[in-house]
């Protein structure tokens, strides 16, 4: 049976989940919009949903808006607030080592009349690989800077942002800051108010809800932030985002969140040990095996952890990724970032920590879950090692 090691890309449904959802695609089908009964129905899990979600980020209800997805909510944030008419400027200044759902809208945005400056992050031989010194943030904004948009923890490294210091450097002169924050919402402890930010993107299937189904936290006070919309036709979610709301995924991603939250402290201590098991058993077997992103046991200035609870990324010298993954079809892990799988192209992360090419292609990334087991664990490591040898030998 396969192993499933790769919770960035996604992770199953949780049963509670799904035992939630269940009643909305058949007895509670309404649509929210709806005046009747079944729509009633609706739009009060629509709503209870929504008050949910606020909840656990620390947010006010009326500042959720539902989308399909982190894709969409970072596409929204970003082209939202670049095409408001009563933008500050044409600048924007993000992070070499975003997600392509950031550094592709980016990229668009600089084809016509937009300033992009994407900031450096520590070296790969530095013990804070990956992490972006917020000084830099400070000395890249400008007077036209119109938003800074940095992940809260990163989907290949797992490093973790500084962000409340990020925020004030933006507060300080007077920019929106944009966060994506999908892979650390139900990772992490992740509240708006604290952060000090006034956009943040996250997504129900990072953290065991359905797929096909987002939100964007958009700040209602101190500022208030307003958006262009980018789907327009009908008016809803407050006109920031037309269509008919998917309740049975919207039930599903404030079910999951509540979850996560309920159970952070326990889950987050055993998928460390999950994480910390896998590193030591790939390093004991494969001694040449290196250590990618920040040290495992590295820390914020204010003691949290400065990686992923359950992230694990390791270069394999001497060898190819894909190959690896080839010679273990039995362990589900990956290269890189699932959505730039089809690019043949070496990871633009590990590229902007200083590393080669060959280096970047030599590396896997490891993602445990909450499903995942010991034993797992040690199997995982065995093939891993088993797959390392072979690949090697066939390249001598």
């Amino acid at each position: 049976m396969t192993i499933y090691l790769d919770h960035h890309a996604t992770t199953p449904v949780d049963p509670r989940v799904l035992d939630a959802m269940l009643p909305f695609f058949t007895e509670k089908f309404g649509n929210p919009g709806s005046v009747h009964t079944f729509g009633e129905e609706a739009r009060e899990a629509v709503d209870a949903a929504r008050q949910t979600i606020a909840a656990a980020i620390g947010a006010d209800a009326p500042e959720i808006v539902f989308t399909s997805g982190a894709t969409e909510s970072n596409n929204l944030a970003i082209r939202g607030v670049t095409e408001r008419r009563r933008r500050r400027g044409n600048h924007l200044v993000s992070v070499r080592t975003e997600h392509p759902a950031v550094l592709d809208p980016l990229e668009r945005l600089a084809e016509q009349d937009f300033k992009v400056t994407l900031l450096e992050v520590e070296p790969h031989d530095s013990p804070r690989a990956g992490w972006l010194d917020p000084a830099h943030v400070a000395d890249a904004v400008r007077d036209e800077t119109c938003l800074v948009s940095v992940m809260l923890a990163n989907n290949e490294i797992g490093v973790v942002q500084p962000l409340a210091e990020i925020a004030a450097e933006c507060k300080e002169r007077g920019v929106l800051l944009h966060c994506d924050a999908t892979q650390a919402v139900g990772k992490l402890p992740v509240n708006v108010e604290q952060f000090d930010v006034d956009l943040m993107s996250f997504t129900a299937h990072k953290l065991y809800g359905p797929k096909g189904v987002g939100a964007l936290y958009v700040r209602g006070r101190n500022p208030v932030v307003r958006l262009a919309p980018q789907i327009t036709g009908g008016g809803h979610e407050q006109a920031r985002r037309s269509g008919t709301l998917n309740v049975p995924g919207i039930v599903g991603l404030a079910t999951a969140i509540q979850l996560a939250t309920d159970d952070l402290t326990a889950e987050v201590a055993f998928l460390t040990q999950l994480r910390d098991h896998l590193a030591q058993q790939i390093f004991s077997a494969v001694p040449d095996a290196r250590l990618v992103g920040p040290a495992l046991d590295a820390r914020l200035s204010y003691a949290s952890p400065l990686r992923l609870p359950n992230n694990l990324n390791v270069m394999f010298p001497g060898t190819d990724g894909e190959a690896l993954m080839l010679a273990m079809p039995e362990l589900a892990v990956s290269s890189g970032a699932a959505c730039s799988s089809m690019r043949d192209e070496p990871s633009h992360v590990l590229m902007a920590l200083g590393l080669s090419a060959d280096e970047a292609r030599s590396c896997l990334r490891f993602g445990v879950g909450r499903f995942n087991t010991l034993e797992q664990i040690d199997r995982a490591a065995e093939m891993v090692a088993a797959a390392v040898a072979k690949v090697r030998q066939m390249g001598e």
